[in-house]
């Protein structure tokens, strides 16, 4: 069955009482849309999808005229939409265009939210924590644990926590702690994951599928120019635009008193709180549980706080 949405749809006007994005992210978000769509495309091969691979092809992926006539939509629509005009999509031609990109159900989603279809409304300050947080947090010991927004900004942490990210910590005048900010710019001899390339990436993935929700935002625009000035390694992660949802994952860690210790990541959701979530972080194995206890018996003097070198402006 053919799809049909009609080219060069204008944005209609603004129902009542309706909240929207201001122009300027209105803009940003149909930028990060058409970089996005040509990211995707130029990873599908047209044997992907069932094409022959034909001959003479300039660039990597498949044409646009090949993702048009594969989701039954106009060339001319599509060509649009790669090139971030004032158009609208359907949830249902989204979902062609997908389901031809091969996104996954993260990625899809990050589809929608750039194209303006049932996004969330902008997020305020940062969430206050019920005090019960903090004590859930210290009842946690000897496990390392924190609560994060989606920037990777640390709201709370316990003792643990605390002396694991200790030898790279370094306070804004703010007080405010960002965990990918101090994994890009800390210097490898004082950053205390040890597979740091495997987590990097999917750090600044899930990164990228947050920031589809802020786009435009200030305090996150402000974030992102701090990230891409302060490091060509981010600058190199953020232009893949891989998008990637969190989840649990095996890390591993070093502490010049402690030494090596292996964990996996849980991740678990606050309710009545968006967007953050409580990381708890689990031995692999008993020799790694016998160091996390001796992680959390170290003396409190100088281990009070975790990695912070967030960049100026990382806050609203």
């Amino acid at each position: 069955m053919t799809v049909v949405d009609t080219p060069g749809t204008v944005e209609p006007a603004p129902r009542p009482h309706a909240r929207q994005a201001p122009a300027e992210g209105r803009d940003r978000r149909r930028t990060e849309l058409a970089e996005y769509l040509r990211a995707r495309r130029a990873r599908v091969s047209p044997e992907d999808v069932g094409l022959p691979p034909g001959l003479r092809r300039r660039t990597p992926g498949l044409r646009r005229e090949e993702v048009a006539q594969l989701a039954g939509v106009g060339v001319t629509w599509y060509t649009w939409l790669e090139q971030g005009r004032r158009i609208n999509a359907s949830a249902q031609v989204l979902t062609a265009v997908a389901r031809v990109l091969l996104l996954d159900a993260t990625e899809r989603e990050h589809l929608f939210r750039l194209a303006g279809v049932a996004v969330r409304p902008p997020a305020g300050p940062d969430p206050v924590l019920d005090p019960s947080t903090q004590l859930i947090l210290d009842a946690l010991a000897p496990l390392p644990a924190a609560v994060s927004n989606s920037r990777y900004d640390v709201l709370a942490w316990n003792s643990p926590y605390a002396a694991l990210f200790a030898t790279s910590r370094t306070r804004t005048t703010d007080g405010r702690f960002n965990s990918l900010w101090c994994t890009v710019t800390g210097p490898d001899c004082c950053n205390p994951f040890l597979n740091r390339t495997e987590q990097l990436p999917q750090m600044v993935a899930v990164l990228r599928g947050a920031y589809g929700r802020h786009v435009g935002e200030p305090a996150w625009e402000e974030y992102l120019r701090s990230l891409l000035a302060a490091s060509a390694e981010f600058r190199e992660l953020w232009a893949r635009q891989e998008v990637a949802s969190r989840r649990t994952a095996p890390k591993v860690f070093r502490h010049p008193l402690v030494g090596v210790m292996r964990m996996n990541a849980a991740y678990l959701t606050i309710p009545g709180v968006p967007e953050a979530y409580v990381a708890v972080y689990t031995p692999d194995g008993p020799q790694d549980r016998a160091r996390i206890e001796e992680l959390a018996a170290l003396p409190p003097g100088g281990w009070t706080a975790p990695c912070g070198h967030a960049p100026t402006g990382s806050t609203d």
